[in-house]
């Protein structure tokens, strides 16, 4: 290694493609990619859509192909990263082994959080986060089997509509009052629970689990009040936590994620971060936030490798998302948290395309779009430049 070296510990979405964009900065030195899952850096999002559905391989997904690391002259390290000194400017490796860096990239993402129940531990009761997970999940699918999926938001939703197409019987449980309670207004969750339902899924919420239980592998599911639900396997998808426990031990600020200024730089002027671990400012709503979502990890990753090359940027682009789930599209423009006005253009009663518009104080701030990309583009656009809308001509949008 060369005295110019970047080591960026995570071969997330954010760790891979802030190495490629290292590169287009014109970075000469060496670039270290350090990743502990033995694979080439894939996306996750189609984990739980195309391949868990058996659709897709996993090369599909890889960010990269080999030859561009070893094109772009970026060693990928198969490792895990235990200690970071500050002072030495090193990271230390589980088997040993001590990387030198010039400027360090954290890029750690996110764990699945754990369900602290009796019988978690129990054989076939499964997380999904990475291929790994996945690849036993479906070996777990085979048709007529009865799964339960504890969580109703994104992923649990996603993963019900995989495994429905693999003709697995499926109960969602989610222990709010509705799907995606915590992330869409109540339109949006009474349409998905509609078309779960409609697919066979057994939807229920205020689900709260109490128990798994079983002979070394799950059997059933125990919910409170003594009710149970026979399982063959079980998925739990109740949120992510971020991987911040290296940049703790190391005396950087955290804080819900690793706390970045709009440069990607963390509380030390050498080490910067992207991705699922970390917290920012968005100037758009004036306030921190830790974004789960792949476009996010893309602009950071981006304005990192600027950071690194000397080169100032800033994270700017408003956050968006989306789900798959059966044949719709769910688009989402902006952060919909603390509307206090919705306007829905379409009729998710009885038709499978919609937008839901979230308004703060009469302006614009979100909208859910399903299958309904032109109003998507239209809706990101008109939030991010904050253009006064006109509420009629959104009600009346067919597009």
């Amino acid at each position: 290694m060369t005295a110019d070296t970047i080591v960026i510990v995570g071969a997330s979405h954010a760790g891979a493609q802030l190495a490629g964009n290292l590169r287009k900065e014109k970075w000469a030195g060496d670039i270290v990619l350090v990743g502990d899952e033995g694979r080439l850096p894939y996306q996750r999002p189609p984990l739980s859509k195309a391949y868990l559905a058996g659709a897709s391989k996993l090369d599909d997904f890889a960010i990269r192909g080999r030859q561009f690391y070893e094109k772009q002259r970026i060693e990928l390290v198969d490792g895990s990263a235990t200690s970071i000194d500050r002072s030495a400017h090193t990271v230390s490796l589980g088997n040993g082994d001590v990387l030198p860096y010039s400027m360090l990239a954290l890029c750690t993402g996110a764990r699945a959080r754990a369900l602290p129940v009796p019988g978690a531990n129990l054989m076939a009761v499964h997380y999904l986060r990475t291929a790994a997970d996945v690849e036993a999940i479906r070996a777990a699918a085979v048709p007529d089997s009865k799964v339960v999926i504890v969580g109703g938001g994104y992923i649990g939703l996603e993963t019900a509509a995989s495994l429905r197409a693999l003709g697995v019987h499926v109960t969602v449980l989610e222990a709010a009052g509705r799907v995606l309670e915590r992330v869409t207004a109540p339109v949006v969750s009474t349409f998905f629970d509609r078309i779960h339902r409609a697919q066979g899924v057994d939807v229920r919420t205020s689900a709260v689990v109490e128990a798994f239980r079983g002979d070394e592998r799950v059997e059933e599911v125990v919910l409170a009040g003594n009710e149970t639900l026979a399982a063959d396997f079980v998925i739990v998808g109740v949120g992510v936590i971020p991987n911040t426990d290296l940049a703790l031990a190391a005396g950087l600020e955290v804080d819900n994620g690793i706390v970045v200024d709009e440069g990607t730089r963390t509380s030390d002027v050498d080490i910067v971060a992207a991705g699922d671990c970390v917290n920012h400012h968005i100037a758009r709503y004036n306030r921190r936030v830790r974004l789960e979502c792949v476009a996010a990890a893309t602009e950071q990753a981006k304005v990192a490798a600027a950071t690194i090359s000397g080169n100032e940027s800033g994270l700017a682009t408003l956050p968006w998302f989306w789900s798959d789930q059966y044949d719709l599209k769910l688009q989402i423009a902006g952060l919909s948290t603390g509307y206090d006005e919705v306007l829905v253009s379409g009729d998710p009663d009885h038709d499978r395309d919609f937008t839901c518009y979230y308004f703060s104080d009469g302006e614009l701030i979100a909208a859910d779009c399903v299958n309904r990309p032109k109003d998507f583009i239209t809706a990101r656009r008109a939030i991010a430049q904050r253009s006064s809308v006109d509420k009629a001509d959104l009600i009346g949008a067919t597009s």
